[in-house]
């Protein structure tokens, strides 16, 4: 009888031993390690993180449809980079991944486009003119294009190759006003916060910049930016996330996009 229990015993230990190296661990508390999902499968449970590279001027109003995006889709997380459109397709080109790609206008899409960073169609979602953004009050009585150049004043622009800049150079050659900025930014905001924080006199920025700055500075419009209207075209990046970027895409097309972008001082797509 003895010699049978310490067989018993024996098959027991062995049982044991195999079940604790064959079967997977119920131990919690400690850590644990997954395996990476593979590329483009983030959304695969309705999760993941949509990286979007927008245009500055988007900045109030995408900040705000992310959040949203978010709240209609569980799991996912809205993860943003705003900056001019032209170094945001330099950074693209060079390889920066991303899934949505939003321009400031056509001209910097069809680029990334060329490319080859775009991944199908893109599609015109809204417009934005320029206009001035002076100190609240205008203390320099600024009334039109052509008052940018009264001697003494401090003027700021964006650099010709970022969509806000080549806008301007538009409105230069319709009133034949070459303007002699201090200095010519790399997107809409630095041009915007140096007239907020009294860096410049004044600064050609977006009609959206200067809503969103209410109190910082004042508007001052002028009829010639009419002619340098900029179409805002949105596009899924290739190589991202293609699900995920459509439905992003088709958001901001979509009503609660329209509302926000409207809201924000944009206009509607033609």
């Amino acid at each position: 009888m003895k010699k049978l229990a310490l067989a018993v015993a024996a098959v027991a230990l062995f049982a044991g031993a195999c079940s604790s190296s064959d079967e997977p661990s119920t131990q919690t508390g400690g850590a644990s390690v997954t395996a990476p999902a593979p590329k483009g499968a983030g959304n695969a449970g309705g999760g993941g993180t949509l990286t979007v590279f927008a245009a500055a001027s988007l900045t109030e109003s995408f900040t705000a449809l992310g959040k949203e995006f978010e709240a209609q889709h569980s799991g996912v997380t809205v993860k943003f980079s705003f900056a001019g459109s032209s170094g945001l397709v330099q950074q693209l080109t060079n390889g920066a991944k991303a899934d949505v790609f939003a321009s400031a206008d056509q001209a910097t899409m069809d680029k990334a486009v060329q490319d080859g960073v775009i991944d199908g169609q893109a599609t015109v979602f809204a417009t934005n003119k320029l206009a001035i953004a002076v100190a609240p009050g205008n203390p320099k009585g600024i009334k039109s294009f052509a008052d940018l150049n009264k001697a003494g004043l401090t003027v700021i622009t964006c650099a010709p190759q970022v969509p806000c800049g080549a806008a301007a150079k538009k409105v230069e050659t319709a009133t034949g006003v070459t303007l002699k900025p201090k200095s010519e930014e790399q997107d809409v905001k630095q041009v915007l916060n140096k007239v907020a924080t009294g860096d410049a006199d004044a600064g050609l920025v977006y009609v959206t910049d200067t809503t969103s700055a209410a109190g910082k500075v004042d508007k001052v419009d002028f009829p010639e930016a009419a002619q340098a209207l900029n179409s805002y075209p949105i596009a899924a990046v290739k190589g991202g996330q293609a699900d995920l970027a459509h439905q992003f895409e088709q958001f901001v097309l979509g009503t609660e996009g329209k509302n926000e972008l409207t809201k924000a001082g944009f206009g509607s797509a033609q």
